[in-house]
């Protein structure tokens, strides 16, 4: 009794082994044409800075001289000798701590009545959008520092003065500008309270739930995982606050410190004293510190995020 070898085609197909292999090779090929340009750029203009950036940090370098290698002095002398650093942590922590809750309370608050608006919904979302597009602008930096500055319009309404100039105030008055950007987080909490059925809505109030406790009880916990993406998002980008800071303190972080941002102060370390070496030791602390953030909301998330589909806290 003979064997008949097969042939190494695709019953039905007529496609073989090694053709099926070269198509594949061919769209991998495709793919990284079109992929290029992105990798292309992240290696040129993200990892190459960092790694250069990470070299720096360990240098004392003035932007005109070679830069020559000092270890972890710069570290050291953040850590341990520069009280203005400590300063500007206190006032980043202090910025985060105000702004973020309060535009992520209001962008939940507009949400809530944009949801049930019948009419004109389209028209008022963009309207509340439109200053999260212009906020980070400097020209509504500027304004805003006329607006809140001895003879603004803040000190012709309520007679407190001007905040710019004012240390207990002008912390706050930065912390307004990001509050009034709450159009991002809005648009993200309207979509995410479009999700929730409405049945659970119908059977809390046929068990005579009030307002307050439907909200507590089912829009809190099913908008959940968008509360928490809007919190790690918005935390993030507070960090890194400087456009607002740098206009209405002028660059100088006044007054007496109270806008002393960790990035504005990174700025004027690194471009006004032209210590880039520790500017650069800076920056490295800051992705370190947003990161450690960053990780411990997401540990703390396991808590108080509810995910519908996998029926657990």
């Amino acid at each position: 009794m003979t064997t008949t070898q097969l042939p190494t085609t695709v019953r039905g197909k007529g496609v073989t082994q090694p053709d099926r292999s070269a198509r594949r090779r061919r769209r991998e090929g495709a793919a990284w044409v079109f992929l290029s340009p992105w990798v292309l750029g992240a290696c040129v203009l993200t990892l190459l800075p960092m790694a250069v950036s990470l070299y720096l940090s360990f240098t004392d370098y003035d932007l005109f001289n070679a830069p020559s290698w000092v270890g972890l002095r710069n570290y050291t002398q953040m850590f341990t000798e520069d009280p203005r650093y400590w300063r500007s942590v206190v006032t980043t922590l202090m910025y985060v701590v105000i702004a973020v809750p309060l535009q992520l309370a209001l962008a939940l608050l507009v949400a809530l009545a944009l949801k049930n608006m019948k009419r004109g919904r389209g028209f008022y979302r963009s309207a509340f959008y439109a200053p999260s597009l212009l906020g980070a602008s400097m020209s509504i930096a500027l304004v805003w520092r006329a607006i809140f500055n001895d003879g603004g319009t803040v000190d012709h309404l309520l007679g407190t003065g001007g905040w710019v100039n004012r240390p207990g105030w002008a912390l706050l008055a930065v912390a307004l500008l990001t509050v009034w950007q709450f159009g991002a987080p809005m648009v993200i909490f309207l979509a995410g309270l479009q999700q929730i059925p409405g049945e659970l809505y119908e059977a809390a109030e046929v068990d005579g739930a009030g307002a307050w406790r439907r909200f507590l009880s089912i829009t809190v916990p099913m908008l959940s995982p968008v509360i928490f993406f809007n919190l790690v998002l918005q935390t993030i980008q507070a960090f890194q606050v400087f456009t607002p800071a740098f206009a209405i303190s002028a660059g100088k972080g006044g007054p007496a410190d109270s806008t002393l941002f960790y990035t504005l102060y990174l700025y004027d370390r690194g471009f006004v004293a032209s210590h880039m070496g520790y500017a650069s030791a800076m920056a490295w602390v800051l992705l370190l510190a947003i990161g450690a953030v960053t990780a411990i909301l997401f540990r703390t998330s396991r808590s108080w995020v509810f995910y519908a589909s996998e029926g657990d806290r």
